[in-house]
């Protein structure tokens, strides 16, 4: 029985991680994201990351912008995830379906990331250039790909948790946009140095952890942290269960 049940989850996420990943390809938002994607990561390494300049064989200036490139790429795929559904009256006729709400709200999840991931995959040149201009650490640059693919997959969580609350894709964007800034720098300096002003070590520390960038940074020096995957695998598991619970209100008011 358990068999037979877990097939079916595998095949209920299945035919929608298939339906919706099918349907990035059949508008421009697909091309146009991958396109910006990598023109962005380009310029920000080459440019303001001055990659040639450094004469190091490593990708550390390619990675440390991916954060602020998530920021503001990654809401603008997950706007649509179910602020789009509820706006044309869709999401009653998709919920009809023989399947539940965890399963459409892993299969929609695991679908855009799996769109974001295949972008990212995209960059391999710059891997490439690395490996012919001198010889880097793979396994840091395996690990710096392991993280930013993590930390694209938290963004996508929280988006399409915000998704769920609104009709409106531009709200649901803008508060993605907010709410995944504040993940960011909750664990920079800046803000540290603010609430250590006044706030207890404890309170100070626990913003601190809370932090995406910390976490990201620990990946990408190569140190593969089950702290740091546990934070990252938490917001999305977290996340997709607030999304699920959203969903279920909506349907019912």
């Amino acid at each position: 029985m358990r068999y037979l049940e877990r097939s079916r989850i595998m095949r209920n996420v299945g035919l929608i991680f298939i339906r919706e990943f099918q349907a990035y390809f059949s508008t421009p938002l697909a091309y146009i994201f991958i396109v910006i994607f990598l023109m962005l990561a380009g310029l920000l390494t080459f440019f303001m990351g001055s990659y040639l300049e450094r004469d190091q064989a490593d990708l550390v200036p390619f990675f440390e912008f991916h954060p602020w490139l998530y920021l503001f790429l990654v809401p603008a795929l997950s706007m649509r995830l179910w602020a789009e559904e509820r706006k044309q009256g869709t999401i009653e006729l998709f919920l009809t379906l023989p399947i539940t709400m965890g399963h459409a709200v892993v299969g929609k999840f695991l679908a855009a990331w799996t769109f974001s991931i295949t972008a990212l995959c995209l960059t391999f040149p710059f891997w490439i250039t690395v490996n012919y201009l001198g010889k880097p650490d793979n396994g840091v640059i395996f690990a710096s790909y392991l993280g930013s693919a993590l930390m694209a997959g938290s963004y996508l969580a929280i988006g399409s948790m915000l998704s769920a609350t609104t009709k409106n894709q531009i709200i649901a964007f803008v508060l993605t946009t907010a709410v995944c800034f504040l993940f960011t720098l909750a664990g920079s300096s800046v803000v540290l140095d603010f609430f250590s002003a006044w706030a207890p070590s404890e309170f100070v520390q626990a913003v601190g952890n809370f932090g995406f960038l910390p976490h990201f940074q620990s990946i990408q020096r190569g140190v593969i942290d089950l702290r740091d995957l546990f934070f990252f695998a938490s917001i999305i598991v977290i996340s997709l269960t607030a999304n699920a619970l959203i969903i279920d209100w909506r349907k019912a008011t």
